[in-house]
Parts: structure tokens; sequence; C-alpha cells
């Protein structure tokens, strides 16, 4: 490995460990946040701050009018990772139990793997398969298993939708990478966002007619609708898609189980909530694959 592609590799690392992190962080304020406001009207807020935010900076970079590609580019990575993959994590962590939201959606970074594989052709290494493997264990050690919930259906179904946001999250991932070979990654983040917000407009309106909106005049439920909005969803975006077109799409998956660490550890400063041994110790194995991972040999 040369000099600069180390360099960028180090790059890409940083920021898929500081775009996880924020994701981290972000459970805590929309714990907060979800009390006023349903799901998907906050996916559409956050989506519309930014924009407002990403539009002039991407505005930049554009240097010729978009082709008819690069349309479908910001329409498949909007609909199935800004969409789907979001709307399916809020409707199953709110069907189904903490637990069980943090183990499966952390799942993503296996099926980044299979994509990468098959829509990249990056070989499946030991190196990575390894990283993957400590990865999830580190996360069923800090986060367990709530084996003694019993939500019935409503369970059933949350845990179906929490499977189906991995696997559309892993989808985005590869995605990303494949498009940033012609698209500048804070272009694709943009794009992605405005379409994103086409398409969650008529579920928000259909929602109202089911969940009420409150709490509107509240100064703080608007400033945490910002936090969402700039730092968790136009910064955290832009350095995941940043990160995944510098390095491998199977090297980056690894990052994304920062996530559960850095919520469990914010829960427990902000919110008071209590860190056992396990935390410490699956956190411990978690930052060891993340090790491996990034790891590259000359």
């Amino acid at each position: 490995m040369t000099p600069h592609s180390r360099q960028q590799s180090i790059r890409g690392c940083c920021a898929l460990a500081a775009a996880a992190s924020i994701w981290g962080g972000m459970y805590v304020v929309s714990k907060y946040t979800l009390d006023f406001i349903p799901p998907f009207t906050l996916l559409w807020l956050r989506y519309v701050s930014a924009l407002l935010v990403l539009y002039p900076l991407a505005a930049r970079l554009r240097k010729k009018p978009f082709t008819r590609a690069d349309q479908m580019a910001f329409i498949s990575i909007g609909f199935v990772g800004n969409f789907v993959s979001v709307g399916l994590q809020f409707v199953g962590t709110r069907l189904s139990s903490a637990h069980n939201g943090a183990i499966l959606t952390s799942a993503s970074p296996a099926f980044i793997l299979i994509f990468a594989w098959l829509m990249l052709g990056e070989r499946l290494t030991a190196r990575k398969l390894l990283s993957v493997i400590l990865a999830s264990i580190g996360v069923i050690i800090v986060v367990g298993w709530d084996s003694g919930s019993s939500g019935g259906w409503q369970s059933l179904v949350g845990n179906l939708a929490l499977i189906g946001a991995a696997i559309t999250w892993a989808l985005l991932s590869v995605l990303a990478r494949k498009f940033s070979a012609t698209l500048p990654p804070l272009v694709i983040t943009t794009g992605a966002i405005f379409w994103a917000i086409l398409m969650t407009t008529p579920v928000m309106v259909i929602e109202w007619r089911f969940l009420p909106v409150t709490g509107l005049t509240n100064p703080v439920l608007w400033a945490a609708v910002l936090y969402l909005g700039i730092v968790s969803t136009a910064g955290a975006f832009y350095l995941w898609n940043k990160g995944m077109s510098m390095v491998e799409a199977g090297t980056g998956s690894v990052f994304f189980f920062l996530q559960p660490v850095v919520g469990a550890f914010l829960g427990w400063l902000v919110l008071g909530e209590l860190l056992s041994s396990s935390f410490f110790g699956g956190g411990a194995v978690i930052l060891l694959a993340v090790l491996i991972a990034s790891w590259r040999s000359r």
C-alpha cells in the first residue's frame, strides 16, 4: 500500500467512526423528540433541515447537469437508505424491544459483506469475516438479548422490520461506494435526501390521521430536531458516504458496530442509565474488531 492510499484509508476510517458515533448519540435525542413528534414526521423534518444545509454546499460542486444515471443514483440511495431503511428502523424499534433493535440492526455489516461481494466484486477475506464475527459477539455482549419480552404479533412485525432495516442499510452502503466513482459523496448525500423528502411526505400526511404532533412551541424540541437534521443527518450521512468511498465496503462496514457502544455510553452519561461490566467487555471486543478491519498490511 502506498503512503497516499494508506492516508486515505485512515481518513476514511475516521469518517466512518465519526458517523457511527453520531448515530449512537442520536438515540438519546430521538428518545426525547419522539414523545412529541411521530416517526415519519420527525424523519421529514430531519431531511428538510439537512437539505437546507447541504444544498448550498453541494451546488458548488455541480460542474455539469446531472445525467439520467445520476438521478437514478439519487433515487436509489434515497429510497433504499433514507426512506426505507430509516423508516423501518423507526417502525421496528416502536413495535419491538430496544434490545432486539440494537442487535438486529447491527447485522448490517454481515449483509454489507455479501452485497459488496455480489455487486462490487470485493473478496470475502478471512480478516473481514473475523472482524464481523467478533463485532457481532461484542454487540450481543453489550446489549444482551431481550428473550423475556413477548409482544405477540407486534413484536414479530417489529423484528421483521428491523431485519429489513439492516438489509436495506447494507444495500445503501454498497450503493454509496458504487456511485462514489462518478459523484462526490456530498452530492450523493444531498440528492438522496431530496428524493427521500418527496417519498416521506405522503407517508407523513397519512401518519397525521393516527398520531398527533405536539409540543411545537417548545424551543428545546426544535433544537433537538435541528440537531437530528444538521448533525445526525446532514453531517453523519455525508461522513458515512465519504468514508465508504475511501475504504472497501466490507472493511468500512465494521465501523457500524460503534453505534450501540456510543449510544449506551451516552445513555449512561445523559440519561443516567446503568452501565454493567458487559458494556466494557463487549465494547472492548467491538474495538478489537474495528482495529482488525482497519488494519492494512504493507
